[in-house]
């Protein structure tokens, strides 16, 4: 008998352990969570105020006893906004780091390729990308691996209706277009060329500059030609800085407006006093607005002289896989996961509002117009 019971007690051990490591990233006490954007090179301000509120977020929720009772652990790991380096992250951040779950990524064509080769085929859900492309937000039938992509932000379809139409509202019909010849780019280019089409309009010109480059020489040529009254600018901060320079420098001076990936306070220390006027389209609530729940929140865990865009987002992304991973219960797995995410629908995280559905992805339409204003104030 008591070789019975001791056969029993190991037995029981065994499938403790096993029931313990059934899902990757998975511990009876941790959770690990992935995340790959830049840290380094010209877009690293980016990926380091989304890591910083993250981490702090990550740090308030184990203090408080973690999620049923397991704490978050982060593994960020440095892209620098290149494809090959975020795919090569993923792979590591499921094979060698057994990431549960992924967070806060960074790109579109980055994003789109991770999802298309790692973890959209390893079924491992990623909760928001700073990104609005159409193409991780493919219809669920179309593209099966878009199932594990969670959208938190607005689409560049939606900012750049929104951009063209204030535009419109004015009187100006001569709009070019300067983007980045990527997929973010490229989205935003057809959202501006879409919204036009709707009032028998096209750009009257557009300018291009490559991924991580500054050399914007050849697109000021070429929008320069067409004196174009307003240029919608789908760029990072560095390039929109040289080209808004170069332009000012071939005295030119249209109204430019640009996308929320730019980075409006990034493009402020970058551009100063060639700032004022800028427009922006934002995806997330007004950073300085403490009347909003969400936001307060949110200036709890960062500096009160480091409030970004970024970082709100990056908060709002921690949110949400927060709220799905509360939802799953104790015995965690991706696909509960996947299927608590799924319940979010119109679910109020506190003046942001996150939706999906069993074959949605797309997480919010919000978006607002900003400008820059004198000083370099970020003004609604």
């Amino acid at each position: 008998m008591k070789v019975f019971k001791n056969l029993a007690a190991i037995g029981l051990i065994s499938l403790s352990a096993l029931t313990c490591w059934a899902e990757p990233g998975v511990s009876d006490n941790s959770i690990t969570i992935g995340m790959s954007s830049p840290f380094s090179g010209p877009n690293g301000a980016y990926g380091n105020d989304m890591r910083q509120v993250i981490e702090a977020y990550f740090t308030q929720i184990n203090k408080a006893g973690g999620i049923n009772g397991r704490k978050l652990e982060l593994v960020a790991l440095d892209d620098g906004y290149e494809t090959e380096r975020t795919v090569a992250n993923s792979k590591t951040l499921l094979n060698e780091k057994n990431a549960f779950a992924l967070l806060a990524y960074y790109g579109s064509s980055p994003t789109t390729e991770a999802m298309n080769t790692v973890f959209g085929p390893a079924k491992v859900p990623l909760i928001g990308t700073i990104s609005g492309a159409g193409t991780l937000r493919d219809s669920i039938s179309n593209n099966p691996n878009t199932r594990y992509m969670f959208n938190v932000r607005a689409s560049y379809a939606d900012e750049t209706e929104a951009i063209v139409s204030q535009l419109l509202s004015l009187g100006i019909r001569n709009v070019a277009v300067f983007y980045q010849n990527d997929g973010y780019g490229k989205s935003g280019l057809e959202g501006v060329s879409s919204a036009l089409r709707k009032n028998n309009l096209t750009p009257v010109a557009v300018g291009t500059v490559e991924r991580n480059s500054l050399d914007v020489a050849k697109a000021v040529e070429s929008i320069g030609k067409a004196n174009p009254q307003a240029v919608i600018m789908i760029t990072l901060y560095k390039p929109t800085s040289a080209f808004v320079k170069a332009m000012k420098a071939a005295n030119k001076s249209p109204i430019y407006m640009t996308v929320s990936p730019v980075g409006a306070d990034h493009l402020v220390a970058e551009l100063g006093a060639d700032a004022r006027g800028i427009g922006i389209s934002q995806v997330v609530p007004y950073p300085w607005n403490d009347t909003v729940p969400v936001v307060r929140e949110y200036q709890k865990l960062a500096s009160s002289t480091q409030y970004t865009y970024y970082g709100m987002e990056g908060y709002l992304m921690a949110r949400t896989l927060v709220e799905g991973l509360k939802r799953s219960g104790k015995d965690l797995t991706r696909e509960k996961l996947v299927t608590s995410l799924e319940s979010l629908n119109n679910t109020d995280l506190g003046g942001y509002r996150v939706n999906y559905s069993s074959t949605s992805r797309q997480g919010s339409h919000f978006v607002e117009l900003t400008v820059i204003g004198a000083g370099g104030k970020i003004l609604k």
